[in-house]
């Protein structure tokens, strides 16, 4: 077994029946191998032991969600034969039932709760401008007296030094709260205990965290996290939804199958490749 395999091992051993993983797409584009083989090893982890699964859609980026893109969302799990417990059965179930704009309530009280305790500032400063000054932000950039209300002003948190995501935003200039804070949030609200997610999201993983931290949410804190290897193309870039010919409705439209994900996935475990489908990789782990 290789190392990756060995750490999913590791990762399988905490799970249980009571625990919760989820599934979080974000429809802001169509989904690429990268996302499948991601809705796989958690499908995997989850019901290797009877653990639920929600399937959570993470469409607070209005301005990029199109229909389509949610379509594909089912298209995908559906084509990959995965089956989950809670969450949309449909893009109207999810439209009317579990977009995340409907819990804003939720994402507005933890800003007010970092903001009560002085941990967060306004901002109008741009990425580029803050960039030259390598985190260590000029005091006149830090606006004083504003509410979270306030239009054209992104919020960011202080972060300690040498922080991997220096003083990062946790409201944008939209009025929108930014992932990071819409993340933590859902996981806490839908009680997730596991989390399987890409090697890209490191960094927002320890974001998410100190985040718990400075709320003194313990429960998020005791999330299990395991980071997997990034998939590339053949250039060696991580893959992209802005590229069209890597998503997974180019390859059925040129008559491709979904099998390359269950062998990536099977190779990414250590695992025999004969493995067709996510049930007969279930089979595999189940015999080891």
């Amino acid at each position: 077994m290789n190392d990756f395999g060995n750490r999913f091992a590791a990762f399988l051993r905490t799970v249980q029946p009571e625990s919760r993983l989820r599934l979080a797409p974000t429809p802001s584009g169509y989904l690429h191998t990268g996302n499948a083989l991601n809705f796989v090893l958690n499908w995997l982890a989850a019901r290797l032991h009877g653990a639920r699964i929600l399937l959570r859609i993470d469409d607070l980026d209005a301005e990029r969600k199109r229909p389509e893109y949610v379509q594909d969302i089912f298209e995908t799990l559906d084509r990959l034969g995965l089956d989950w417990d809670e969450g949309p059965r449909s893009p109207e179930d999810f439209e009317k039932n579990w977009s995340q704009h409907q819990r804003l309530p939720l994402y507005f009280n933890v800003l007010e709760q970092l903001q009560e305790k002085g941990m967060l500032f306004a901002c109008r400063k741009s990425r580029r401008d803050l960039a030259l000054f390598e985190g260590d932000y000029p005091p006149e950039f830090r606006e004083q007296g504003l509410s979270l209300s306030a239009a054209d002003v992104a919020w960011r948190i202080k972060t300690p030094p040498g922080f991997c995501m220096p003083d990062f935003i946790v409201r944008r200039r939209d009025g929108v709260p930014a992932y990071q804070i819409a993340s933590l949030a859902d996981d806490l609200h839908f009680g997730t205990t596991h989390v399987i997610r890409g090697a890209d999201l490191e960094n927002s993983t320890h974001a998410q965290c100190f985040l718990a931290a400075c709320m003194d949410e313990d429960k998020f804190l005791k999330i299990k996290f395991l980071h997997h290897p990034l998939i590339t193309d053949e250039s060696g870039e991580k893959l992209s939804k802005s590229a069209g010919a890597t998503s997974l409705k180019a390859l059925r439209e040129g008559g491709e199958g979904v099998e390359r994900v269950f062998r990536q996935v099977a190779d990414m475990l250590g695992l025999p490749d004969e493995a067709n489908s996510a049930g007969e990789l279930l089979r595999c782990l189940n015999t080891q």
